[in-house]
């Protein structure tokens, strides 16, 4: 890459930090713990909305996983989000009536927090709706990988995003408040995947899956992303380009091995296709604050109308990693 590109690239990343400190004057604190984080802890940062039904069940998941301190912008729920976050001894919660999409949809609120308070941590930006799963997880907690990571000198760890979704109707069988949705939502697509790199950031770019098999059959290009990089060894001055889709510095990027073999890299299981989805599907579009003028939440509406139903003859039901490396959608590469 050249040394123009370089440049630009570092000038962006100082403007994204710089639009995180302006933005985090929209926020307005609920509950501040973070006197209680000690420095080797793991964090996790999410933005959130109206996920009350969700949270139980998302808090427990990643404190048995091994997260420390969970940090929570809540963006104008009315469920009672907020007020349940605040009250959790684990959490530190701030609130805003901001804008999503201005705040590069909750990235520069999230960001400001990172400055903050995560310099130094490994930390995790995931949705409500996302759960980590990466090699041996079932026997060895987050702190086993992130020890590993460092002994390595690696600073960031890759998870493609799996859609998951029922076998018939997604609204037939209703979501309860602390269950495992992957009991509902036990299938996911093995195959059906494109791969290509980004030039500029120099990521890997995936899509495919259930959702670009319904909702973008004729468009698959415009098809949602499904590589993330959500598990990183902060520091004050990184920033993240597009969700957790890249980051920058771009050499954070490089979570692939190009001269042969293969990194180790997880999956975030994603549990979107719930009974609550429709309903949630069209309060977004109403609201309009997702990207590219929330044309993927019109999708969503258009089709789960008439047939809501993801499963087809292709798809495989969910046991464990092993299973997911055995299709290639993760790797252990060599931590043994």
């Amino acid at each position: 890459m050249g040394a123009v590109n370089t440049y630009r690239l570092r000038l962006r990343r100082k403007r994204w930090l710089v639009r995180a400190r302006r933005k985090q004057h929209q926020l307005r604190n609920l509950a501040d713990r973070t006197r209680t984080i000690r420095r080797r802890d793991i964090l996790l940062f999410s933005t959130v909305r109206n996920e009350l039904i969700r949270l139980p069940y998302f808090l427990q998941y990643y404190r048995d996983l091994g997260v420390s301190h969970f940090f929570f912008v809540d963006n104008d729920s009315d469920d009672g989000s907020g007020d349940y976050l605040a009250g959790q001894q684990d959490c530190s919660v701030w609130t805003t009536r901001g804008s999503y999409k201005r705040a590069r949809f909750g990235m520069d609120w999230l960001t400001a927090l990172q400055m903050r308070h995560a310099h130094g941590h490994w930390t995790l930006v995931v949705d409500p709706d996302e759960f980590l799963i990466y090699p041996f997880c079932d026997t060895r907690p987050l702190p086993a990988l992130t020890d590993w990571l460092d002994a390595s000198s690696i600073k960031s760890f890759s998870a493609m995003l799996l859609d998951m979704y029922p076998k018939g109707r997604i609204d037939a069988q209703p979501y309860r408040a602390g269950q495992n949705p992957m009991e509902i939502a036990s299938w996911f697509d093995a195959g059906n995947y494109t791969i290509r790199r980004n030039p500029t950031y120099g990521n890997l770019w995936i899509q495919g899956g259930p959702r670009t098999r319904v909702f973008f059959a004729d468009t698959p290009e415009k098809a949602p992303a499904l590589n993330k990089i959500p598990l990183v060894k902060w520091d004050r001055s990184y920033a993240y380009v597009s969700s957790t889709h890249m980051l920058l510095p771009r050499g954070l990027n490089q979570v692939y091995d190009e001269w042969g073999g293969e990194k180790a890299s997880g999956v975030l299981l994603h549990a979107k296709f719930l009974d609550t989805f429709t309903a949630k599907a069209e309060e977004e579009l109403t609201r309009r604050q997702h990207y590219a003028a929330s044309k993927e939440y019109t999708a969503y509406a258009a089709h789960l109308k008439d047939n809501p139903d993801l499963w087809c003859k292709w798809s495989e039901k969910y046991i464990n990693w092993r299973q997911l490396e055995i299709l290639g959608l993760m790797s252990k590469g060599n931590w043994a």
